[in-house]
């Protein structure tokens, strides 16, 4: 519902252009040349009170003036006078314009007086500061841009004009298409959000490729493009890829994460494929719109130039890509159709002199081969050989780009004869890339976008399942600490909190003075080992920096020692520093473990976000971590280890044996769920977390909290993906028969076509407000992965777990009005199933401080509509669609 009235604006059957001019080299002779020269077949009025006549056509001298409402307005007049004319626009009844003009500003206060005058009629504003749309489908070129571009299925998104014309001008060299081309220009009103909002749904758009430099609106971008990428690849460069970290954090996590690993974390999240470069935008939108993801990418090289097959294996080893192992029957039939000197192994190489046979022959015995999953073909060109029969050959093996039902990328390089080659593999359905680099790049996005799948899966509930915790506890904690005023916890408190988060600790022992250090200390030697003697001073942040820390302590009096020269050294480097006393612990030793780091800060964009790497003093220094978002399960838990370097190390080596996944995975799920449920986080270091084959256990760890949020209840409002709301589940019982209601899950696709099948068409007519025959497989996606921060849906599951009933709400932007929506299974009907949904919605709706429940109900579905009555509902005609009821509750 973000996306309202922007309907108009992609699909317009008229076009207001005011500002449009006669005048050689103004903008608005351009762009209402491009409009007029581009063949937009819709009705064209150009408004501007000096013609009488702007292109040949009848000009008006205002918006007042025009025969009818436009669908949408282009607006380039000076910056002043933009918001009368949206007003003039609004009352005319046009609800959609783009605004090319620059310099309405926050500053200048046009900005909010633009938006004030198009708030009254919903009237939606891309820009300003916009190079304009280009809808090349509808021969739509309502911009300055220097060319039109080629329709096409590809949609682009760009916050830079210059990037978008830039990539009009490369696509048309290249043959590219688009569906659509948006400057987003400021993006006052229209945003990112708004747009992928849109054009998941969009029948004409195959994958989206955007151009980003900031994001704003971050919860609802990334429940915007988590809804896209279900449906279609989403693919995206953001710049500003080296800003500096924060400087002045308090934690490491915080030094570490940097704004641009957060904005990685979060594409990943969202399933939104992020690249490096221009050209990497189309590639991989190509590869990801043709084929289906793959769980795994075992690559298959064939080649007729072994140094071309020896770079796409170094690009692709450097990609951290696979390269398949063939089959022993595989090598045996390449030895009966290849010559003695070839290859022997993956690479193939077929030398140079191979005729279109052996590249038959070859890609043929590659592709049967079931440790392959994916295929590349390389040619070079020589004299012996032409790079066009090769590509006739590879191309009549394929089926819509497959070979073998396996994906096949191929590079033909040179010039003039390569592209003839190049042209025939594309027009079989086969990408081709430049060069063996390429490869590897194109090769990993079929990967990469697999992960992204999975990833939008995952729905991580409120309350982790493998995560037993003692909120109590932890709250306890935290009010001590806002109660003495402080915001860092000290070393034990820290250590107790994530002890109630299932993280195993060391015994710890406050000690006030060394000689209750040496008491201390004593007990712990007696049952054996060492001992270690630690700071405790809420000034300090990190001990180390000032020799804070002993360890490997053998007796008593030397831990009476080590806590006064701790005291003194404190004394001389810090003395302004509060000693509140020494922690005493016995030494951990593991001599085979991993130091890694656990931590927690807030981004000023998306909120809180975790961090998982490498541990120890020298953290930043070694700087191997991955940033993720929470929620998180132990899926987003392993892809997250498996994102550092260290994560390769924990899987063992040599005499290592692998250490305790499970409890590293415990650890960060307890971490996620720490966020989850307070608020009032600010930060968190778990540094170092020992990890062996014996476990993990966390060495130190330091909290800081903002006092006055303590009491504040989870989930945490501040996060941008917002849990599976498993709070929200219960089991009634009706009649003889128990149902378990509980918010959908992705994974309950695979209910959908058993439940249709035993929905009457009549039902489905009444549900859907028109008969239906078909539920397409994106249709059923769009159905089951929500954003719970939009939409909620409740399934009712029989003891079978057959899905029952469905119960549906759908939010607008500001979650002050939703629309309802329920289906209960034909043979189910009539014994309160329906009754029960309706009130778990109305129940949740006044949880979330839903304002209005809606619904629309076909004239003649009698029984839903008596029930609506006798729920309170007001019930009246539909304004805008005949034969339905307006049906609508005020909580």
């Amino acid at each position: 519902m973000s996306s309202r009235n922007l309907d108009l604006a992609v699909r317009p059957r008229s076009l207001a252009v005011i500002g449009a001019s006669n005048r050689e080299g103004s903008v608005g002779r351009v762009v209402i040349d491009n409009i007029v020269r581009g063949g937009f077949v819709g009705t064209v009025w150009p408004v501007n009170p000096k013609y009488r006549q702007v292109s040949g056509l009848s000009c008006y001298p205002d918006a007042v003036a025009l025969p009818d409402a436009p669908d949408l307005a282009i607006i380039m007049t000076p910056a002043a006078t933009v918001p009368q004319i949206i007003d003039e626009l609004g009352r005319k009844g046009c609800r959609a314009g783009v605004v090319i003009t620059a310099g309405l500003t926050p500053e200048n206060g046009l900005r909010q007086a633009m938006l004030d005058a198009a708030r009254p009629h919903l009237f939606r504003i891309i820009g300003p500061n916009t190079v304009g749309l280009m809808i090349p489908p509808l021969k739509l070129n309502a911009g300055f841009a220097h060319m039109a571009a080629q329709p096409g299925n590809i949609a682009l998104l760009s916050q830079s004009g210059a990037i978008a014309t830039s990539l009009i001008d490369w696509a048309g060299e290249n043959n590219v298409g688009f569906s659509y081309i948006v400057s987003l220009g400021d993006m006052a009103d229209v945003d990112v959000g708004d747009w992928l909002d849109l054009l998941a749904g969009d029948p004409t758009t195959r994958a989206v490729v955007m151009y980003l430099e900031s994001i704003p609106e971050p919860r609802k971008f990334m429940s915007a493009a988590r809804a896209a990428a279900r449906i279609k690849p989403v693919i995206a460069i953001k710049s500003g890829r080296h800003e500096e970290a924060a400087k002045a954090a308090s934690t490491h996590t915080g030094a570490l994460s940097g704004a641009d690993r957060v904005v990685d974390a979060a594409l990943r999240r969202a399933g939104v494929l992020r690249v490096d470069g221009l050209v990497e935008l189309f590639d991989a939108a190509e590869i990801t719109a043709r084929f289906a993801p793959l769980d795994r990418a075992r690559i298959g090289i064939v080649t007729n130039g072994g140094g071309a097959g020896v770079l796409a294996v170094d690009g692709l080893i450097d990609l951290g890509g696979e390269l398949a192992h063939l089959a022993q029957q595989t090598l045996s039939a390449l030895n009966e159709t290849l010559p003695a000197t070839w290859s022997h192994a993956n690479p193939v190489d077929i030398i140079g002199d191979a005729p279109p046979e052996r590249y038959r022959a070859s890609v043929a015995a590659v592709a049967a081969d079931p440790g392959v999953d994916a295929l590349v073909v390389l040619n070079c060109p020589t004299g012996l050989a032409s790079p066009v029969d090769a590509a006739k050959a590879v191309a009549d093996l394929a089926t819509n780009g497959l070979i073998d039902g396996k994906p096949v990328i191929s590079c033909w390089l040179g010039e003039q004869t390569a592209r003839k080659g190049r042209a025939i593999l594309q027009e079989a359905g086969i990408p081709s890339v430049d060069t063996p680099a390429e490869v590897a790049r194109a090769t990993r996005f079929l990967s990469d976008w697999s992960k992204a799948q999975k990833a939008l899966g995952r729905v991580p509930a409120t309350r982790g399942e493998d995560v037993s915790v003692d909120r109590a506890a932890a709250l306890a904690i935290f009010r001590r600490v806002a109660a003495d005023g402080r915001r860092m916890l000290t070393e034990p408190e820290a250590k107790a909190v994530i002890g109630a988060y299932g993280m195993d600790v060391p015994e710890t022992v406050v000690a006030a003075t060394p000689d209750a250090v040496q008491k201390a200390a004593q007990s712990m030697l007696a049952a054996g080992g060492k001992v270690a003697v630690k700071l405790l001073s809420n000034a300090i942040s990190h001990k180390s920096d000032v020799g804070g820390v002993v360890l490997g302590i053998e007796t008593d009096d030397a831990a009476a020692e080590a806590a006064g020269a701790i005291g003194e050294r404190v004394r001389k480097i810090r003395p302004d520093a509060d000693i509140q006393g020494f922690a005493v612990q016995p030494m951990i030793e593991r001599k085979h473990a991993q130091e890694l780091i656990l931590g927690m800060s807030i981004d000023p964009i998306f909120g809180p976000v975790l961090l998982f790497g490498a541990g120890g003093v020298a953290v930043e220094v070694v700087d191997d971590t991955a940033m993720a978002l929470p929620p998180m399960d132990e899926v987003l838990a392993g892809d997250l280890i498996e994102r550092t370097r260290i994560g390769r190390l924990l899987a063992g080596y040599r005499d290592r044996k692998p250490a305790d996944r499970a409890a590293i995975v415990k650890a960060l799920n307890g971490l996620s769920q720490l966020v989850v449920d307070f608020p009032c986080l600010v930060g968190v270091d778990i540094n170092p977390l020992l990890a062996d084959a014996d476990g993990a256990i966390a060495l130190d760890a330091r909290i800081e909290i903002d006092p006055e949020r303590v009491d504040e209840p989870g989930p945490n409002p501040a996060l941008v993906i917002r849990p599976y709301p498993a709070e929200w589940a219960k089991s009634v019982t009706l009649g003889d028969q128990d149902f378990d209601i509980r918010p959908i899950k992705p994974a309950d696709v695979a209910l959908y076509p058993r439940f249709l099948a035993r929905v009457s068409p009549e039902d489905v007519r009444l549900r859907f407000l028109a008969p239906r025959r078909r539920f397409p497989d994106e249709m059923l996606k769009r159905l089951t992965q929500l954003d719970y921060d939009r939409d909620i849906a409740f399934v009712a599951l029989e003891d079978s777990g057959d899905l029952a009933a469905v119960g549906r709400l759908s939010c607008d932007p500001g979650r002050k009005r939703a629309e309802y929506a329920i289906l209960v299974r034909s043979d189910l009907q009539g014994h309160g199933l329906g009754w029960a949904l309706l009130h778990h919605l109305l129940d949740y709706a006044r949880a979330e401080n839903i304002g209005l429940v809606e619904g629309m109900v076909l004239a003649d579905n009698v029984k839903m509509l008596a029930m609506c009555r006798e729920a309170g509902f007001k019930v009246e005609p539909h304004p805008e669609e005949a034969g339905a009821m307006r049906v609508w509750l005020n909580l």
